[in-house]
């Protein structure tokens, strides 16, 4: 199933090939900081630097060793001479799979944040383009005052924005490596050769390391996965609410020749917003997964191997296919303005009811009783399907204070929106 989703970056990065590649970087790494350290003889170094492993080999000692390190060591030292005695010199297992997969995991951050960017580009395009478009605030699924569908953008391109810094600061915690041998002692490996690898690695050392490094960093990343997550689920999940039939004002991309469904061929179904929605769920059991990774038994167990072969993979694929799915869906969804406005006039304008009530209290009128006149007048529209607007106009206590040209001011759209600029400028969306 992960293969449907998997696009070709990250289907490279999280590779059995790759995977290997990365162990083996991170072992002649260690050789050179030998080397620095006077230990490996600057001959039998150059010649580690050509060493290889063969896939096909390994596969075949593991079968044997059913152990993928030992196996790989294997494969690798056939390729050498003398020389291969000096590999994962002082080693244990952990400091080359935790080292590598912190460069893994650094890759993967790389790409879901070029995701983000291209997300948060194509926000702010649109937002700008439907910047002063007029629509129906709702709360609670009901009819609120008039926001425009571009400050409703700008809000997700604000939040984007965010979740790149949230990424920027996890991918900072998760880029540590561990070379410190079988329980982070240094027994075997001095300091000075960790720092060595780590800094030509381009990571930071594990300050206090048991025989892994600490898996509340990985937890880190994979709720902020979750959190970038949650947030295209949001994003989703308001364009399946403006798609519905009665609301009908915006419509994810559908393609000529598509079906919504096999009986009812009218039908266009948000189904690609329904599928990043699906996919945020994923999202936050991989990190509930991650939080339960973080309790080991004392300087290491092996619960959580099987649990990350599954969840760094997977939670990184998976959002990299959810955000990429997003930013089309932004590109190419139809925007009705019409139907924006004419979902305004459904309440027959009881969404000026607030500027009605605050008009009132301006004048003089008591708030509670300026909110008991409004709120009768909007019962009655709700009730028998009345225009609030001549309602409020035949009131003779709104007539006392309010004249008939301060009435009309009131019931004007534009009011609502006069600050939408303010508000794009002060976030330096224009």
């Amino acid at each position: 199933m992960l293969e449907r989703y998997t696009r070709p970056v990250m289907k490279r990065l999280w590779s059995e090939e790759h995977k290997y590649d990365l162990w083996l970087k991170v072992e002649i790494a260690v050789c050179e900081a030998w080397a620095e350290e006077g230990v490996i003889p600057p001959e039998d170094m150059e010649k580690l630097r050509h060493a290889r492993y063969n896939l096909a080999r390994l596969n075949e000692i593991f079968q044997r060793t059913r152990h993928d390190v030992t196996a790989f060591l294997r494969s690798v030292t056939e390729s050498l001479g003398p020389e291969g005695r000096w590999l994962h010199l002082g080693l244990t297992s952990n400091d080359v799979i935790d080292t590598a997969q912190a460069l893994q995991l650094v890759e993967a951050c790389q790409v879901l944040d070029a995701d983000l960017s291209a997300l948060e580009e194509t926000l702010k395009a649109r937002a700008l383009e439907f910047k002063d478009t007029l629509m129906m605030g709702r709360t609670h699924g009901v009819h609120a005052e008039p926001i425009t569908f571009g400050l409703k953008l700008a809000s997700w391109w604000d939040e984007v924005r965010r979740q790149r810094q949230r990424l920027a600061q996890a991918r900072e915690e998760v880029a540590v490596g561990k070379i410190a041998g079988a329980v982070g002692t240094h027994a075997t490996v001095p300091p000075s050769v960790e720092e060595r690898v780590c800094r030509r690695l381009g990571l930071r050392p594990e300050p206090f390391a048991s025989q892994v490094v600490h898996r509340d960093r990985h937890a880190r990343l994979l709720t902020t996965l979750a959190l970038i997550g949650a947030s295209m689920e949001k994003f989703a999940t308001e364009i399946r609410h403006l798609q519905r039939t009665e609301v009908r004002e915006v419509e994810e991309p559908f393609a000529e020749g598509q079906t919504g469904s096999s009986a009812m061929p009218h039908k266009r179904n948000p189904e690609l917003s329904e599928r990043v929605c699906g996919i945020a769920r994923l999202l936050r059991g991989y990190a509930v997964s991650a939080l339960e990774n973080i309790a080991l038994w004392h300087e290491r167990d092996i619960s959580n191997s099987s649990v990350e072969r599954i969840i760094l993979p997977e939670a990184t694929t998976y959002l990299d296919y959810a955000i990429d799915l997003f930013t089309f869906i932004v590109k190419g969804m139809r925007v009705f303005p019409q139907r924006m406005r004419e979902n305004l006039e459904l309440t027959r304008g009881l969404v000026f009811s607030q500027r009605v009530m605050l008009a009132l209290v301006e004048k003089g009128m008591r708030r509670e009783e300026a909110y008991e006149v409004v709120q009768r007048h909007a019962m009655r529209c709700w009730d028998e399907g009345l225009d609030f607007r001549a309602l409020v106009r035949e009131d003779p206590r709104v007539q006392a204070l309010l004249t008939p040209q301060e009435l009309d001011g009131l019931f004007d759209y534009r009011y609502y929106i006069r600050h939408v600029g303010d508000a794009f400028r002060r976030a330096g969306l224009e």
